[in-house]
């Protein structure tokens, strides 16, 4: 029913920048809540920010909080994540997700929640 295509990773230093897109194709982008999550070699994928439908509400991870920022442009379908001052535990792959009728405040971190998931993107932060 939805498709996720993410762009915009690659190689950067630490303390650089990096804007993270994800694409949405199918029907009604503006009736889903999308988030991104993140997964490092060896580790479980993790929650990094979420954003409501409505693009009112959004929520972050501790550790990306005060560099990361979420947005969506209804207009063009897509999803975005600015990614400042980036650490080289950022380093990761990164995958954008939509699910509908989320109840946000509750589940915005609960990767089991979202049933779309896009394919991701390298994201490698040097020291």
């Amino acid at each position: 029913q939805v498709q996720l295509v993410e762009s915009g990773g690659g190689f950067m230093q630490a303390g650089g920048s990096l804007r993270l897109s994800c694409a949405v194709s199918g029907r009604s982008f503006s009736t889903w809540d999308l988030a991104w999550f993140r997964q490092a070699p060896g580790k479980e994928r993790e929650f990094v920010a979420a954003i409501d439908w409505t693009g009112g509400n959004v929520a972050y991870a501790d550790s990306v909080k005060g560099r990361f920022t979420i947005s969506r442009d209804n207009a063009r379908n897509t999803m975005y994540m600015q990614m400042n001052s980036l650490k080289p535990e950022d380093t990761a792959v990164y995958y954008c997700a939509a699910v509908r009728h989320l109840n946000f405040y509750r589940d915005y971190y609960k990767k089991s929640q979202y049933d779309g998931w896009g394919q991701g993107t390298q994201v490698t932060v040097s020291s």
